[in-house]
């Protein structure tokens, strides 16, 4: 039996992580290509730059919106012709993948510095290819994760706490789908089987958030970086990032993608959706009450949704819940990386299960 466990070559996190970005570039180099979005732009590289030119010189580039392949060359062709020798992608989710790609691209280390915690794709050797109108294109599968991922907790807080909940959402589901693959034997992101290693952090991650969420949400809501909030940061970007990648995915994501079918689910963030869908994956894998009501409990304390009307499906038809299962359940999906069949009507019962026991406990 062969396993296989793959992470980003470093990871470094703290208050005022930046001031040390400088010192990790100088690993690969002295001239890099900078991608950063407008906030990063106004907000932080006024204050960064002059101490990053202090080892490095940064060749400057606005990012363009879109993680398209237009955007991509756009920036490949800027990085060949001015020399760089490393990429840096600082900001929100598609800079951070657009700049994954473009060192793919020109085969050169990349560094990656999140400016929320709201997913646990920094780390991950995958980059989502929107078309130039944003819709989506394609999965573009890297062939080795960040060189480096740089979070910076200063920069974190500044952020709305909806976005370091969402991550909570994102990362919930990262022991389940492991908890899963492991007891099925299914492989992970790799296409190998998962370490135990891998599940003991995915591990990790649930419990972290168990232990320090509603501490982190009320860090974040008064701006301060404590203790627990430094927990959580790393659990919704490392712990949650090694967890799905190297423990793998089952039912939750897989429910996320068929939730998204739902043109009313468009305005909730990815990891309030996965939070739905990790409640529906406790009735379809026939959980204990005890852990269900650990999971929503923790959910309900945090700010989680717990039914169907808190990502946009008050009036949903049955009909277009089943469409969801339906996408749920297409083939090569993660959600037959569950034990025993797995069907649309399952999931469809599932769903409406997970969501007549969030409105129960809302007293609806």
């Amino acid at each position: 039996m062969i396993t296989t466990t793959i992470f980003p070559g470093r990871y470094v996190q703290g208050y005022n992580a930046l001031k040390y970005l400088g010192e990790e570039g100088a690993r690969f180099g002295t001239r890099a290509l900078l991608l950063a979005d407008p906030f990063v732009h106004t907000r932080i590289l006024p204050d960064l730059l002059p101490t990053l030119q202090e080892t490095i010189t940064p060749l400057v580039e606005p990012f363009g919106g879109e993680c398209s392949d237009e955007e991509i060359e756009r920036l490949v062709q800027i990085g060949r012709t001015g020399g760089v020798e490393f990429v840096i992608g600082i900001g929100g989710g598609k800079t951070l993948d657009t700049a994954k790609a473009v060192a793919h691209a020109i085969k050169l280390p990349v560094i990656i510095v999140p400016t929320i915690a709201s997913t646990d794709a920094p780390c991950s050797a995958l980059s989502v290819i929107y078309t130039p109108d944003g819709q989506f294109k394609r999965y573009l599968f890297l062939p080795k994760n960040p060189d480096v991922v740089l979070v910076d907790t200063r920069i974190i807080v500044q952020a709305p706490a909806r976005f370091l909940i969402s991550g909570m959402g994102d990362a919930l589901a990262t022991w389940f789908e492991a908890e899963s693959c492991q007891i099925k034997q299914a492989p992970n992101m790799t296409g190998r089987l998962g370490s135990m290693t891998a599940y003991a952090l995915a591990r990790l991650c649930y419990e972290t958030l168990l232990t320090y969420g509603v501490e982190a949400v009320t860090a974040n809501q008064a701006g301060v970086v404590t203790p627990a909030f430094e927990k959580v940061v790393e659990a919704n970007t490392l712990l949650s990032g090694l967890g799905f990648e190297s423990g793998g995915l089952a039912a939750a994501h897989a429910i996320h993608n068929g939730l998204t079918a739902l043109a009313p689910t468009h305005h909730y963030y990815h990891g309030e959706k996965v939070a739905i869908g990790t409640l529906a994956s406790l009735f379809l894998t026939g959980k204990s009450p005890a852990v269900i009501n650990e999971v929503y409990s923790f959910c309900e304390a945090v700010g989680l949704p717990t039914t169907l009307g808190e990502i946009g499906l008050t009036e949903v038809s049955d009909e277009d819940l089943m469409r969801a299962a339906e996408k749920a359940c297409a083939p090569g999906e993660t959600i037959h990386n569950e034990l025993g069949e797995v069907t649309p009507q399952k999931v469809f019962m599932a769903l409406k299960a997970a969501d007549a026991e969030g409105r129960r406990r809302k007293g609806k």
